[in-house]
């Protein structure tokens, strides 16, 4: 279950608490959507299609936090995802990955776990899990 107003993830196992982790969900504009989903995809090295960086031929970034529907691409640049391990889609776009949970909603709509307890969780949840997203 995901709360969104403490910004918790409780983990269920057989019906009984296991583990409990800080996540970030969306930040305003970015909503994560509430409701009951399962899990649908896992992927242990995933990167966004949508947000990232901008980088030149030898690496450096040229531009960052771009979302590539609405920032242009500077020539000779192409474009890196922003890296989303361990990541598990519950619904659409909007996936649980690791990363950086900074104690409020700061994602684009997913929802970020920190890589220790995303590796567990990953580690433990089939494709199928059902997941509660609560306001």
């Amino acid at each position: 279950m995901i709360d969104l107003s403490d910004q918790m993830a409780y983990f269920y196992k057989g019906g009984r608490l296991a583990g409990m982790s800080p996540v970030s969900t969306g930040k305003p504009g970015h909503r994560t959507p509430t409701g009951n989903f399962r899990i649908s995809q896992k992927k242990y090295s995933h990167r966004s299609n949508l947000y990232g960086h901008y980088i030149s031929s030898r690496g450096q970034v040229l531009r960052s936090n771009v979302d590539v529907r609405r920032h242009r691409k500077p020539a000779g640049s192409r474009f890196r995802g922003a890296s989303m391990d361990y990541m598990m889609r519950i619904n659409g776009p909007v996936t649980m990955h690791a990363g950086y949970v900074p104690g409020y909603p700061a994602s684009h709509g997913c929802i970020r776990i920190p890589w220790h307890m995303a590796k567990i969780f990953y580690r433990h949840a089939r494709v199928g899990t059902k997941v509660s997203v609560v306001p």
